[in-house]
């Protein structure tokens, strides 16, 4: 009798979690792939997928994160409706594609595409860092820094010695860090030293045992953006490391990225959401006046029109999800992109082969080896479809390529910290660099041919004789592609 009531009562704990878990699922209405796969897995494992959807489940950032940004909202709303006129694009003066894009991103993100900017791409490490420390070494007001992981050692470290040299001299030099990307570097010396040093380093959306059910443990700051005193902007997929030392023990070779260094007014558009990012987290309001009286004198004029475009579970709308759709659907002739990450969902897998079928050319370069086996066995899960619809696919052998790029048209880039998968797209705070510019475009693609040139070409009928073992273990992988 004993038994028979702990079985009832266990049993009907049981129902109960599937019943409560299921009906909240069911009510936040997230895609239906993501609550079909949430749902089964609740069903088979009540307590771990209850406990893992409490986890996991859905996009909270917590009271605080939603209060700060409520403050500050008013100010940055005031800030995008007072930039001038001379500055903002001419839509008249764009391609009927660059004119869509920049239509939505300013409905969807409220962020207008701006003109006179100067580009240059910076195709490696080395350059990388070197342009870098030298902005730093000629920095007169202030040095903002954000990224998702920063790692001591080689370069990196130099990076370092550069903001405390600038600090030194009275610049104003702040550090905005993901804190679990960045674990590693929070337990180091370095940060204790920066901070000695009078840099501010502040670590964003941090995690512990007694936060997980309040805030979810992996929405991640995954930007990169460096603003040197409105004069000069960073963006792109580099972290600040140096490949030479980072992650050496992944079997994966170096990591291979890519920045754009930008003058010009979409310097203020970056610098306004490293802002938007440092308050949200830290709460310290940045003193304008303080940075810089009137932000607009030290343009220096250019010829660019680029759309910086920020995307995250804070934001409204689903902006750089959607613009990539558009991108897609929008291309009549060439679609070439770059991404470590290949997890598209059925939306961007169907975009894609639909551009392949009526007559584009898409290609698309991933690593030949990844630092997720999962990620790496859910990405070769969607080459068969990719390839019988003509698509080339090639697998870089250089290293772990980690540069975002999209090229369409040879016209339009999009270039940031996105990767071409769930997490990007819907959990990770990213920016993206719209470019309407077919000279950048132009740069880009060429980039983008060396890592062709260094790359292996996925021969189809090759592809189709794979090992029975590797094709279970790729569709047993993209079951978790919704999750990811």
């Amino acid at each position: 009798m004993h038994f028979f009531s702990v079985f009832t009562l266990m049993t009907l704990v049981h129902i109960l979690i599937i019943i409560g878990v299921s009906y909240r699922v069911i009510q936040v209405r997230l895609p239906v792939a993501v609550s079909l796969a949430w749902l089964i897995l609740v069903f088979f494992l009540p307590l771990a997928g209850a406990i893992a959807y409490l986890v996991l489940g859905e996009k909270r950032l917590g009271h605080k994160f939603a209060t700060r940004a409520q403050e500050i909202k008013g100010r940055y709303d005031s800030w995008l409706r007072e930039l001038p006129p001379e500055i903002r694009s001419d839509p008249r003066r764009l391609s009927p594609v660059a004119q869509s894009i920049n239509l939505l991103a300013q409905t969807t993100e409220h962020i207008p595409a701006l003109s006179g900017n100067r580009l240059q791409l910076l195709d490696a490490a080395e350059p990388i860092l070197h342009a870098l420390i030298s902005d730093i070494d000629r920095a007169k007001r202030f040095c903002h820094l954000e990224f998702y992981i920063w790692a001591e050692g080689g370069a990196a470290d130099e990076v370092a010695a550069a903001l405390l040299r600038a600090s030194g001299r009275g610049v104003i030099c702040r550090v905005l860090l993901d804190a679990v990307g960045s674990a590693q570097f929070l337990k180091g010396s370095l940060v204790e030293q920066l901070r000695a040093g009078g840099v501010e380093v502040a670590f964003a959306l941090p995690v512990s045992s007694f936060s997980v059910f309040k805030v979810r443990p992996d929405l991640r700051l995954h930007r990169k953006i460096v603003v040197i005193d409105d004069t000069a902007g960073y963006t792109g997929s580099f972290n600040m490391v140096d490949p030479r030392f980072f992650k050496q023990d992944a079997g994966v070779g170096e990591w291979v990225d890519a920045m754009v260094r930008l003058k010009g007014p979409g310097v203020l558009a970056l610098n306004a959401l490293f802002r938007w990012d440092w308050e949200v987290e830290t709460g310290r309001d940045m003193d304008v006046p303080a940075e810089s009286e009137d932000p607009y004198n030290v343009l220096q004029p250019g010829e660019k029109n680029v759309q910086v475009i920020p995307s995250g579970p804070g934001m409204t709308g689903s902006g750089i999800y959607q613009l990539l759709l558009m991108s897609i659907y929008s291309a009549r002739q060439e679609i070439v992109m770059t991404t470590p990450y290949f997890v598209p969902d059925d939306a961007v897998t169907t975009a894609l082969l639909t551009a392949a079928e009526r007559g584009v050319r898409v290609t698309i370069i991933v690593p030949e080896r990844n630092d997720s086996r999962l990620v790496h066995y859910t990405c070769r899960s969607y080459f068969d479809g990719m390839l019988a619809a003509g698509i080339q696919i090639f697998g870089f052998k250089g290293g772990l390529l980690h540069t975002k790029s999209v090229v369409v048209d040879r016209e339009i880039a999009l270039f940031g910290s996105v990767n071409l998968d769930v997490r990007s797209f819907w959990l990770d705070f990213e920016v993206t660099l719209g470019v309407y510019d077919p000279d950048f475009a132009g740069r880009l693609l060429a980039l983008q041919d060396t890592y062709i040139q260094d790359s292996t070409s996925v021969d189809q009928q090759t592809w189709e004789q794979r090992p029975n073992k590797e094709r279970f273990l790729e569709n047993l992988a993209r079951l978790a592609s919704p999750l990811l």
